[in-house]
């Protein structure tokens, strides 16, 4: 008996500290329960406090718009103010609308961003109509966007320096044609047509080779097929002006190139540089042989002459004449136009 009644009280004593707990969880998990609700309910007064807050103060927050129209006052076109004021009336609609999260200061750097990016379009105004900068020479044109610029060719001539204008025919002393001042007695009418319509730059050529085919025949269509098909040269006759010998052609008969009609440079001398500046005139001959004849000399003169008269003057006066062996780079010397050449016929000019 005194047994089973230990048992009954330990078991007694066991529920009651079972309940105990339980009752002591349960009250624990109530209490937390009813602490959040009240955070929860005391941070929504909270909040509605700020709102309140916030909504009721926007107006004295707008303080710094004289900053921003002073900013704005620069602007010279319509167009940066319609921008202004759609600005300002989303910044107003944005005031309108209050947000928990937003406050008037990100307003004011968004006023200030737009300002920054409206503010750089009168630079750009101002660049795109620059004043025209003083030229060194008044007879070029430079572009309205542009600085004046020295544009080179391939020979390192100054581009754009106008043209030569053809020299005026003789005048004529009376009704006969042997009346006239100049007559020449090689250059035909054609050659002289040829020579005067070619657009001849300024300052173009500022040298006369003369040459020696190497050949005791020839003329300029012999010459131009063996240029193009032999020696690959895309542009043909290497030369400006060949003079026959009678043989193939007249003798003192004067031939034009289309080099010269073209005004493109020759192909007569070992040098790109030269050959841009030069002009080349062939005699038809082997000259280490034979002497030129007294007519191939005579009408050499006389385009000489003409040719002077056609490309105007150069920087050091009239244009020089030379042989081709005097012009020839050192690097590749030559014997052109001959031993047996008169050389004492370039003293003329």
């Amino acid at each position: 008996m005194i047994a089973s009644r230990a048992l009954l009280r330990s078991v007694a004593v066991l529920r009651f500290r079972i309940w105990l707990a339980t009752a002591l969880s349960f009250g624990a998990l109530v209490t937390g329960l009813l602490c959040a609700q009240v955070n929860e309910e005391k941070g929504r007064d909270q909040s509605e406090e700020t709102e309140a807050r916030s909504a009721s103060t926007p107006k004295p927050k707008k303080s710094p718009t004289p900053k921003a129209k002073r900013r704005h006052t620069p602007t010279p076109k319509p167009k940066t103010t319609k921008k202004k004021s759609g600005a300002k009336s989303k910044s107003a609609r944005k005031e309108e609308t209050p947000k928990p999260r937003k406050t008037p200061t990100p307003q004011v750097e968004e006023e200030r961003a737009a300002s920054e990016s409206t503010a750089p379009l009168p630079r750009a105004i101002a660049v795109a109509t620059p004043a025209p900068s003083p030229q060194p020479k008044p007879a070029r044109t430079v572009p309205a966007g542009g600085q004046a610029q020295v544009v080179i060719e391939k020979s390192g001539i100054e581009e754009d320096q106008g043209f030569e204008p053809p020299p005026s025919p003789p005048p004529r002393r009376g009704f006969w044609p042997w009346s006239r001042s100049v007559s020449y007695r090689y250059l035909t009418s054609s050659v002289v047509d040829a020579i005067r319509r070619a657009p001849v730059k300024r300052r173009r050529w500022q040298f006369i080779v003369v040459h020696n085919s190497g050949t005791r025949q020839g003329n300029a269509r012999v010459f131009d097929y063996y240029h193009k098909h032999v020696r690959r040269m895309q542009n043909g006759l290497a030369y400006h002006f060949v003079i026959g010998n009678g043989t193939s052609t007249g003798n003192g008969q004067v031939e034009v190139g289309d080099r010269w009609r073209r005004q493109i440079n020759g192909g007569h001398v070992h040098s790109d540089y030269l050959n841009n500046i030069s002009l080349g005139i062939c005699l038809v001959g082997d000259f280490n042989r034979d002497q030129p004849t007294r007519a191939q000399l005579d009408a050499c003169e006389e385009l000489i002459r003409f040719l002077r008269d056609r490309c105007g003057k150069t920087e050091r006066g009239t244009i020089p004449v030379k042989p081709h062996r005097d012009i020839n780079p050192p690097r590749w010397p030559t014997d052109c136009p001959g031993d047996a050449f008169p050389y004492s016929w370039f003293r003329k000019f």
